[in-house]
């Protein structure tokens, strides 16, 4: 794992943070050492900062993505503006959480990650999944309310058991919605899943 801050004390806090579910590979302070630490060293995983000197790292996130980049970004924030969020996991995020929230939830959010998973922090998943619902044209594939509801949860990092259990549905029924989501959709895994959803906005208000 790579870790991206340009504030030294703060990194070195997060540093003995994530520590504890991933190894520490390196750690820079502006987007461009990002993107050559990570062409350099090829890690799993990107804890980033969004501001960042010289170069932001939703740049550095598309740079490397444009590369052919498959390490994964999450991004550690003070910015709560769903646009930005929306932004970073249309670029190829694969996390977005606030540092006033940052502790468990940071490990939350590698742990989701690591298991291929997409994870919005839920202090924000609403008004992003609200942000992208208003930007849609409405031409994508029609999906049943329960659909919406079983994609809604999916989107805030829910596994089938916790959709089951809020739902009132077996987690049988809530592997199938998945498997027609899937179909219906045209992706292949969870984190695609996720991805569209939010980037056609298939998600209603």
């Amino acid at each position: 794992m790579i870790l991206a801050d340009d504030h030294v004390m703060v990194a070195e806090g997060l540093g003995r943070l994530v520590g504890e579910v991933a190894d520490l590979v390196a750690q820079v302070e502006n987007g461009k050492q990002l993107v050559e630490a990570v062409q350099r060293l090829k890690p799993d995983i990107v804890v980033s900062d969004v501001t960042m000197p010289v170069m932001s790292g939703l740049e550095a996130l598309r740079q490397l993505k444009a590369g052919g980049s498959k390490t994964r970004f999450i991004f550690l924030t003070v910015h709560t503006e769903p646009q930005l969020a929306t932004q970073a996991i249309r670029d190829g995020a694969c996390g977005y959480l606030l540092k006033a929230a940052a502790g468990e939830e940071l490990l939350d959010a590698i742990r989701a990650v690591m298991a291929d998973r997409i994870y919005l922090t839920p202090h924000i998943t609403k008004d992003v999944l609200q942000t992208m619902s208003r930007s849609t044209d409405g031409g994508g594939p029609s999906l049943s309310s329960r659909q919406l509801e079983v994609l809604r949860l999916i989107a805030q990092g829910k596994r089938m058991k916790e959709i089951a259990a809020q739902l009132g549905i077996s987690v049988r029924t809530v592997e199938d919605h998945k498997s027609q989501l899937l179909a219906a959709l045209g992706v292949k895994s969870t984190a695609d899943l996720v991805k569209f959803a939010i980037k056609q906005g298939l998600v209603p208000e």
